[in-house]
């Protein structure tokens, strides 16, 4: 099954990758070649890779697994949360908060305080709070401010 060809990958400019002073090597084996300062990347590994990938999403979806989908640039935010809609799936598509996968219970402990503080200040507790205290209406702003949709 292919799902691109190799001339829509070059149309798409998906064989332009970084910079050569600002390459890591764990993607030496997907480097095709070096040309004027920017690294060209191998689109045949490319298309084989996307083919896997895309038949391995294809299964988890049969089997009812659940998707994240992460887009964190302004051109693909629009796209990241429609499409992510479309499907009834999470997405993150305007900060992506470092560790969030690999932290997952300080996160889940961070929603559960969010949610406890919400419901304080719905219920009018804060704003019954001394002064000192009322500083916990910024901790939900901050939280708000940095939640994402896997709430």
């Amino acid at each position: 099954m292919t799902l691109v060809t190799l001339g829509e990958l070059v149309d798409a400019g998906v064989h332009f990758g970084h910079q050569s002073s600002r390459w890591n090597p764990k993607m030496f084996p997907y480097i095709y070649t070096e040309q004027n300062g920017i690294h060209v990347i191998d689109l045949v590994q490319t298309a084989r890779l996307l083919t896997h990938a895309a038949n391995y999403v294809q299964k988890a979806a049969k089997e009812g697994k659940s998707f994240i989908f992460i887009g964190t640039k302004r051109q693909a935010a629009a796209i990241i949360a429609e499409e992510a809609q479309r499907c009834s799936s999470y997405f993150v598509n305007n900060r992506w908060l470092g560790g969030i996968l690999t932290n997952w219970s300080t996160v889940q402990g961070r929603v559960e305080y969010l949610k406890e503080l919400t419901k304080k200040e719905e219920d009018g507790v804060i704003s019954k709070l001394p002064k000192k205290k009322k500083l916990l209406y910024y901790v939900v702003k901050k939280l708000n401010w940095n939640r994402i949709l896997v709430v």
